[in-house]
């Protein structure tokens, strides 16, 4: 084929798996019992709809369905392509692809769109379903297909992006968290643009439709709506549909473009050349700033500075041998109790481009500050109840904010043991007396210590929301504490994956996207709530199989066969319960009542997945946890 070997023997392997078909009829599934969801919301509160009434739902379930689409196929596919590249670097597979007769073209395309084939099946199967919608009238065959164009262009850019950082970047958490960032940024410029940073117009062209041009999800609410006549004289710009279309194609290409001209150029990486595995018997060493060292004959401190190892190993005197040993002791590091929390916190364990990670947070940070501040001058701080502004418009800023921030820390708790098993390191604590208890607390104090400024900076922000009377102290309270529960879980969540899954793509993928599921489900729930019934106490039955689908899940997720815990199986299917509860309360201004279900729930799967990892810790890595004490 003319994109490569890579993508042929994806194809060719690809249905041979059960999660190819596992991943699109779930997909399906899960937006089959939306449409039936809302249907059953729409009817319980209305005895004979007219046909307005229908049209009316139908134009609003196309909306809801259409941007939930764009926002799963938008993160997923920068995860997969991300992932798939930064799991050959990280089991150094990647090097022996270069060595072959592969030229970088079907290098890098080939590597792209294997991994976005689910995402294109996906795609695919789910058009029928969007084509259910016009039974109910108010949308027509062009919608659908213009928000499937968008949506498929939107994935390619992502991908595209995602695979060329994969291929930039030597680790596997700088990869995720520059995508993820990327991406954010990108959205938070273009939301930034259509609000008027650059005035009304630009080139004589409205900003709103530059906006829309740049902007996927923009692109895609556009795309939704009735076709119109375009802006007569501005020929494709006067569609911003069309316009995305043309950006970003062009932005994909530039990406893979970029990725083709520097693959080799970038791997392998210099981390690769220092390894000590791919040196023929030399000694690895890691000097007090986190530089690794690999020099056959390298030096120790003695009082013969030219005094190598190798003249030091050969030496029989027990006096030499001692004053070596002395000398090392007075100028070796101090090592904490804990050698797990004091490598992640004393040296750079995760890379030093981690300082380029959290400029970029940094910059996203001030955009937001910058979002709240704008809204709390204009006053537009108090709490609204309609359905399409329901929170005050300086608090809309924070939601994606305070997803980030979660992505980030989950994607750095499942980078950190997915490294350490692809690395090969983990098997060395077979060799170590290291317990349970050193290794998942130092991993946890570890990323909380990395990630210090994506933790510190929501809370910055609910003080300063306060602080501009957009909320009460007493709700800023309960959201910090109920992010803090969220940080903590995050965490435990992607340790928890990372331990349980032997495939480091499987163990990203399901971690980041339980996070991420979660996050958008409650989403989807609370817009579903406000867009197609009033009575939100009463909307209990026809989210039944919605929550019932979610403790399914999430039992799977979590336990699986591999984990038989009572523990993850009551949390499984207490917390989409806890969580529909915790939307209704919120919804209806019991904030109190949010905050307590959220920790509680949350507080008890966290605890369920942490024991079996202190006390399972043995098992999992081949030792017995038997022990005479």
């Amino acid at each position: 084929m003319l994109i490569g070997p890579v993508f042929a023997r994806e194809v060719a392997t690809l249905p041979r798996r059960s999660r190819f078909y596992t991943y699109r009829s779930i997909y399906v599934s899960v937006l089959l019992v939306l449409i039936v969801t809302a249907w059953f919301l729409m009817t319980g509160t209305q005895n004979a709809p007219n046909i307005g009434d229908m049209a009316r739902f139908g134009t609003t379930l196309f909306r809801v369905l259409s941007f939930l689409q764009l926002a799963l196929m938008l993160f997923f596919s920068a995860m997969f392509a991300a992932s798939s590249v930064a799991q050959e670097k990280d089991r150094q597979t990647l090097v022996l692809l270069l060595l072959t007769q592969l030229n970088n073209s079907e290098l890098v395309l080939g590597k792209l769109l294997a991994s976005l084939l689910n995402i294109l099946v996906m795609l695919i199967a789910s058009l029928p379903l969007f084509f259910i919608t016009m039974w109910f009238g108010g949308v027509t065959t062009q919608q659908i297909l213009r928000v499937f164009v968008v949506t498929l262009v939107a994935v390619l850019v992502s991908g595209s992006l995602g695979s060329t950082l994969a291929f930039w970047r030597e680790k596997t958490f700088q990869t995720l968290a520059l995508t993820v960032l990327t991406i954010v940024f990108w959205l938070f410029v273009c939301e930034g643009v259509a609000r008027g940073i650059l005035g009304e117009s630009v080139l004589g062209i409205p900003c709103l439709t530059l906006a829309t041009m740049a902007s996927p999800l923009r692109a895609v609410v556009e795309a939704a709506r009735p076709l119109i006549v375009n802006s007569p004289g501005l020929g494709v710009f006067g569609d911003g549909v069309k316009g995305f279309c043309l950006v970003g194609m062009t932005l994909a290409a530039m990406l893979n473009l970029v990725a083709i001209l520097r693959v080799r150029v970038w791997n392998p990486t210099r981390e690769i050349s220092r390894d000590p595995r791919s040196s023929l018997g030399s000694i690895s060493h890691e000097d007090p700033t986190g530089k690794l060292m690999t020099d056959r004959s390298a030096t120790v401190p003695t009082d013969d500075p030219s005094t190598t190892v190798n003249e030091i190993n050969d030496q029989d005197t027990q006096p030499q041998v001692s004053n070596v040993n002395a000398v090392g002791r007075d100028r070796s590091r101090h090592v904490w109790d804990n050698p797990i929390l004091w490598r992640e916190i004393c040296t750079w364990a995760y890379g030093r481009k981690v300082i380029a990670i959290r400029c970029v947070y940094g910059v996203i940070f001030l955009a937001t500050a910058f979002g709240v501040h704008h809204a709390a001058a204009s006053g537009e701080v108090g709490w609204t109840n309609s359905s399409e502004s329901f929170i005050s418009s300086a608090a809309r800023p924070l939601v994606p904010f305070f997803l980030v921030s979660l992505v980030l820390v989950n994607a750095l708790a499942v980078t950190s043991i997915t490294n350490e098993r692809d690395g090969r390191t983990l098997a060395l604590l077979l060799a170590t007396d290291l317990t349970p208890r050193e290794f998942v607390f130092g991993k946890m104090g570890g990323i909380f210590w990395v990630t210090k400024e994506v933790v510190i900076a929501p809370y910055l922000l609910c003080l300063y929301l306060w602080w501009q009377g957009g909320i009460s102290l007493e709700n800023s309270l309960y959201v910090m504490g109920g992010l803090s529960a969220l940080f903590v879980f995050s965490t435990v969540l992607g340790i928890h994956c990372g331990m349980k899954y032997a495939s480091s793509r499987s163990a990203i993928g399901v971690s980041l996207g339980t996070v991420f599921f979660l996050f958008l489900g409650v989403v989807t729930c609370v817009l579903m709530m406000i867009s197609f019934s009033g009575s939100f106490q009463g909307q209990f039955a026809p989210f039944l199989a919605f929550i019932l689908g979610g403790g399914i899940g999430l039992r799977f997720v979590l336990g699986g066969t591999r984990n038989p815990s009572r523990a993850i199986a009551v949390s499984s299917a207490l917390v989409p319960f806890a969580t529909f509860y915790a939307i209704v309360s919120f919804i209806t201004h019991f904030t109190s009542v949010v905050f307590l279900v959220v920790a509680v729930t949350y507080g008890f799967t966290t605890a369920a997945m942490l024991i079996p990892a202190l006390n399972e810790f043995d098992i999992a890595m081949g030792r017995t946890t038997l022990r005479d004490d």
